[in-house]
């Protein structure tokens, strides 16, 4: 594959060695028709613990109240292909005969032990919702709009990047309440959601609901997600960062002073890799105290924490593969808005309140270009009512010269 080429991924790096325990290498560099690709060893399963909500007695096991699908046939048949034992918990048992042959997911000649749980969780936080699982639709009238803070601010401008009719992937953190923005403004249904857990549509969960969807279109079994992720196929992607380096690559999976805190990389490499739009968002330093404003924001303490760093200690996303590929990249902070360009990071917009020297240029640990253009986020994205947003042909809300 490509995918993991110029980051952690590639063994000229860390080659996914998270510390010292990972000594022997699973992943290295080959040529093949004169172009370089990383090959990985396969890593052949002994067993596979997977989960349904119902299963008959001989084996066969459908879906019916679960948010996502994941890999449940793949790990079953990468198990059962290799000698291995594959357990299935689920909700339910029923007689044979009783289920749909279409609604069932992995076949029963897959599947070694059922485990029975009858109060299995449907997320993290949900014992059961069946709008999770497409059975019926939840009013859209009933999702909160976000709260109006600073993390509110970023989201908005966040969304001022999409246009009419793209498919959209989006992570956790910031960019999780972009949707609820659209909603706040009467523009859900422009943008189709799709979610590496397999959701298609509807709308995006939150907290320790992420990676499911409440309405959604499709629900896309997650290894097939990805292979439309890793192609391009979509138009964008929302996501987060914790460091952005001179080359505009960002680390999200590694903070040496926090490991217990940096939880890897999930999906995000493989989302990254072809993604001909990425939006990135976060706070520019870490620590600052932040307030609002009627028409901008203010500092009331300088973080500690500076994000924005000669490189980045993990490299999650490969800038300097982004610009060689013609990738579309944006940073959205609340201080100021930046893109990718041959030449390293240029701020292109910033946010009323802010110091360009003092609050941007300052708190960076490398130099920045200032676009000759430069705009000023519009102040109507710091006030607690609708901003206006439209997707039709583009955004109606376009940033003040400065």
């Amino acid at each position: 594959t490509k995918v993991g080429l110029d980051t952690f991924a590639d063994p000229r790096h860390q080659g996914c060695a998270m510390n010292a325990a990972a000594s022997e290498p699973i992943v290295s560099v080959q040529q093949f028709d004169g172009e370089e690709w990383l090959y990985f060893r396969a890593i052949v399963p002994n067993v596979s613990i997977i989960r349904a909500t119902t299963a008959d007695e001989r084996g066969n096991l459908t879906y019916e109240h679960e948010g996502a699908y994941l890999g449940g046939l793949e790990q079953a048949l990468a198990a059962r292909n290799n000698g291995g034992v594959v357990i299935a918990q689920v909700k339910r048992v029923v007689e044979n005969g009783t289920l749909k042959p279409h609604d069932v997911r992995v076949p029963g000649v897959l599947v070694d032990h059922i485990v029975v749980a009858p109060d299995q969780l449907q997320t993290t936080l949900t014992p059961y919702d069946p709008a999770i699982s497409g059975e019926i639709f939840r009013p859209l009238s009933t999702f909160r709009n976000a709260e109006m803070n600073v993390q509110k601010v970023i989201a908005r401008r966040v969304a001022m990047e999409l246009r009419d009719g793209m498919a959209v992937n989006i992570g956790f953190g910031i960019s999780a309440n972009v949707p609820r923005i659209l909603l706040e403004e009467g523009q859900h249904g422009k943008v189709t959601w799709v979610i590496e857990q397999g959701a298609v549509g509807g709308v995006p969960l939150l907290d320790f609901k992420f990676g499911c969807a409440s309405n959604a279109e499709a629900i896309m079994p997650s290894p097939h997600q990805f292979i439309y992720f890793q192609a391009g196929g979509f138009d964008a992607s929302l996501l987060s960062f914790l460091q952005i380096d001179r080359h505009g690559s960002v680390n999200v999976s590694k903070l040496s002073a926090r490991p217990h805190v940096t939880a890897g990389a999930g999906g995000f490499v493989d989302i990254t890799s072809r993604a001909k739009k990425i939006v990135f968002s976060g706070f520019f330093n870490a620590g600052a105290r932040l307030s609002l404003a009627d028409s901008g924001i203010r500092i009331d303490q300088e973080g500690k924490v500076k994000k924005v760093v000669e490189e980045v200690e993990h490299i999650s996303f490969s800038g300097k593969r982004a610009v060689a590929q013609g990738q579309d990249i944006t940073y959205v902070t609340e201080r100021c808005v930046m893109k990718l360009t041959p030449d390293g990071l240029m701020v292109t917009e910033l946010a009323p309140g802010i110091d360009l020297e003092r609050d941007v240029l300052a708190q960076a640990d490398i130099p920045l270009g200032i676009a000759n253009d430069l705009k000023v986020t519009p102040a109507s994205l710091y006030q607690d009512r609708p901003i206006g947003l439209s997707l039709n042909g583009g955004a109606s809300l376009g940033g003040a010269h400065g």
